[in-house]
């Protein structure tokens, strides 16, 4: 029998949900503050903790977080009586399993309890059973590099391969986020169950409605497809504001029965502070952020991701693996900026090891866009340069006169060359 814990300060409250909840086949226990709440759980153990978030002398938050640290997979809703649904988010923020707003009616009572029953049930199975582990060696093709970023990379990966929770995968467009995704996927989903891509970008209003929303927030054809699987929502940042609204109840509804992983390009937490993006439904998303780092920033992988793309090549003269770019080539594409990130390396590589006759690649074998831009200056050399041109037409002016030139730009020049 699945047991729930419920932490209210008001006895009222625990003689009104134990006979709602008793019917349903719950059994029920109960403390009257935070502290209590905590200790009895470290005891018993329980499947779902209902808790209150104004109790004292530990809230409803503190007692989520020292739950969730003693138990990262306690399933925990909280009942908060405020107007405002700000609370609440702060609870989903801290890993709350979903919130209830007081006054509740019984069947959201029941139906949220159930969700939480379910996702608790799918946890313990999970952990019961020889569930898969995302394979080192795929996740090692999929995610090349010996760079540090790289490394902490996959060894998220790994952490994040056997449950159930949001992932928000953060990154510039071709770092590798579908990827990712797949690999989450490929380790927790049921047998057979798939992996539904929408791309939010290109997705109409009328196919989010029929597919995602489906009739009452029950949840559309792609929801049932993603059942046991995942559901997998690319550039999540276009979706429009007033449909992130109706996201929020299709997910609170089905969010369970599913494994959800987001993508997008932008700072949603930015677009969150400025009111463009919902903020429940960012903390539903981003329990689990990765952030994946753009090609720029871990250079030094660059010759063994070329060594990776040549390795699955082909070339009409020769083995593509026995190719190799000259030292000054490599010069040139560690001194690109990279905009398109792996996948613009990725076809560059290919492209010259698909048409070339020689083993060696120079430089004067790239194409001219990277030639070109691999010698702009950086935007802080070019600021640096227009300030000391400055400095110097000041100067000038002052003849000469550092102190009177210091005075003027409002700067001490007297130390500079």
């Amino acid at each position: 029998m699945p047991s729930v814990l419920i932490v209210d300060d008001l006895l009222s409250i625990h003689e009104m949900l134990d006979a709602v909840i008793q019917p349903t086949g719950y059994s029920t226990a109960f403390a009257t503050d935070g502290e209590k709440g905590l200790a009895r759980y470290k005891e018993e153990r329980f499947d779902l903790v209902l808790a209150d978030i104004d109790m004292k002398p530990m809230d409803g938050i503190t007692l989520l977080k020292q739950l969730k640290t003693y138990d990262p997979s306690a399933v925990v809703i909280i009942m908060t009586a405020y107007a405002s649904t700000e609370s609440a988010i702060q609870a989903l923020k801290f890993g709350a399993f979903d919130y209830l707003q007081k006054p509740f009616r019984v069947d959201e009572l029941i139906s949220t309890l159930r969700r939480g029953i379910e996702f608790r049930e799918f946890q313990l199975k999970r952990a019961s059973s020889a569930a898969p582990e995302v394979d080192v060696a795929d996740l090692e093709s999929r995610l090349v590099g010996s760079s540090r970023e790289m490394q902490r990379l996959r060894q998220q990966v790994q952490r994040l391969a056997n449950a159930r929770t949001p992932v928000l995968l953060q990154g510039e467009m071709g770092t590798g986020k579908d990827a990712i995704a797949e690999l989450l996927h490929a380790s927790s989903a049921e047998d057979g169950a798939q992996l539904v891509r929408i791309d939010c970008a290109l997705s109409s209003e009328a196919n989010f409605e029929r597919g995602l929303m489906g009739e009452n927030g029950a949840g559309g054809e792609w929801v049932q497809q993603a059942c046991g699987g995942t559901l997998l929502l690319e550039r999540l940042e276009s979706l429009p504001f007033e449909m992130q609204q109706e996201l929020v109840s299709v997910l609170r509804n089905t969010a369970h029965r599913f494994r959800l992983i987001c993508t997008t390009t932008a700072d949603l937490e930015l677009m969150t502070d400025e009111g463009r993006f919902h903020d429940e439904l960012f903390y539903r998303v981003a329990s689990l952020p990765v952030s994946l780092p753009p090609l720029r920033e871990h250079l030094s992988d660059l010759p063994e991701f070329i060594r990776h793309i040549l390795a699955k090549s082909s070339n009409p003269h020769f083995d593509a693996k026995l190719i190799e770019f000259s030292p000054e080539a490599l010069a040139v594409l560690e001194g690109y900026r990279w905009p398109g990130n792996m996948m613009e390396l990725n076809q560059v590589v290919t492209k010259i090891a698909a048409s070339t006759e020689a083993r060696l690649i120079s430089a004067e074998q790239l194409p001219m866009r990277l030639k070109e831009l691999s010698q702009w200056p950086s935007l802080a050399d070019h600021l640096a340069e227009q300030r000391k041109q400055y400095i110097e037409m000041v100067l000038h002016a002052c003849r000469g006169d550092r102190g009177e030139a210091s005075r003027v730009l409002g700067i001490d020049i007297s130390e500079l060359g």
